[in-house]
């Protein structure tokens, strides 16, 4: 994602892509704002961080299929 957006991508935004929803998100959401109180990145935050309970929800999906 650096090299494709020129490398203007925050660090943060990795951070949420945990599975603690909606949690990890609002960490880095409070994080970011301590160090800049122009930041706004919720929503940004949040992209990673449904796509991650997505993605174990369809690995999850996969998995039960082929070992039923």
């Amino acid at each position: 994602m650096k090299v494709l957006s020129g490398g203007k991508i925050n660090p943060m935004i990795g951070a949420a892509g945990v599975s603690a929803v909606p949690m990890a998100a609002r960490v880095v959401q409070r994080i970011s704002q301590k160090e800049d109180p122009g930041n706004f990145l919720l929503m940004h935050a949040m992209g990673p961080n449904v796509a991650g309970v997505i993605g174990t929800a369809v690995a999850a999906g996969v998995m039960l299929t082929l070992l039923s």
